[in-house]
């Protein structure tokens, strides 16, 4: 018989990658979460996690076991819910920036969905710009997005340095106009970068536009030019430009904003989920 809290904890770990990470968000302490992991290990009879100088890995029977035990931790949550009066119910629409879903969305909304299996959540994925259209046009009940500082909208989630982002910086800056990779119109950061370029008249030119994180990064990986990416986003590959060398960058905001008409409840528990999951990985 599999311990249930063994199992989360050992779901925690592959997610954030960290024995601390994993034990500030069950609100444990490491060696809870670590004794958590050598129990579940001796009771399989087998190694399920590895340790390399960057973080803690899956072994090929982590892997086997990783699925089921999401399916487990599932039926649990399916079960709660079942017999809680309060029980959340009905369908949310969660919009969220494409650079937020590639680093830190699974960690955020796992839980949730697993803790809310009567919640039938529909994701939508595009740019910040986008995604406020989509929900001025009603398509969408909450955005998880980027503004720009000074708007107004929305409830603050944490604030984020731009920087410049190049596979060779020395080699990008000396190629003449400043190669530029960026996500189109209506982009925040597209425009942030072409405004501080602007004022400081440095020349430019647009090398490869995509509407997709990974293809902004392939291109970047490959040195066709220079990427603006929220510092803690910053694909693996790539090296932060040295300050001074290109104009200095304001600041975005990461927030929430819902929708006016839009299933409070469903609203305030996802908000509020967030919120408590996003600054916890910032923090720790």
């Amino acid at each position: 018989m599999l311990d249930l809290s063994q199992l989360r904890s050992f779901v925690a770990v592959e997610q954030m990658g960290s024995f601390t990470l994993a034990a500030d968000r069950l609100g444990l302490g490491q060696s809870t979460v670590s004794q958590h992991i050598q129990r579940l290990e001796a009771a399989l009879g087998r190694k399920l996690l590895a340790r390399d100088t960057h973080k803690v890995l899956l072994t090929g029977d982590g892997e086997a076991l990783l699925s089921h035990a999401r399916a487990m931790l599932s039926i649990e949550g399916q079960v709660q819910a079942l017999f809680k009066s309060n029980s959340l119910r009905g369908s949310l629409r969660l919009g969220v920036s494409e650079d937020f879903v590639t680093s830190q969305l699974p960690a955020v909304l796992e839980d949730f969905v697993r803790s809310h299996p009567s919640v039938d959540l529909e994701l939508t994925v595009a740019l910040s710009g986008v995604l406020y259209e989509m929900q001025d046009n009603g398509e969408i009940d909450l955005v998880l997005a980027k503004r720009r500082l000074g708007d107004a909208r929305g409830k603050l989630v944490y604030r984020e340095p731009l920087v410049w982002l190049a596979r060779d910086p020395d080699r990008v800056l000396a190629s003449g106009p400043l190669p530029l990779i960026a996500f189109p119109p209506p982009s925040v950061t597209r425009v942030i970068a072409l405004e501080a370029l602007g004022r400081n008249r440095v020349p430019w030119r647009i090398v490869c536009t995509c509407g997709s994180l990974s293809g902004l990064t392939a291109a970047a990986r490959a040195g066709m030019g220079v990427l603006v990416q929220p510092r803690s986003m910053a694909p693996s590959g790539l090296k932060e430009i040295a300050s001074g060398k290109l104009p200095v960058l304001e600041d975005v905001e990461f927030v929430l904003v819902p929708r006016k008409g839009a299933d409070q409840a469903l609203v305030s528990a996802l908000s509020d989920d967030i919120l408590q999951k996003v600054r916890g990985l910032r923090t720790a």
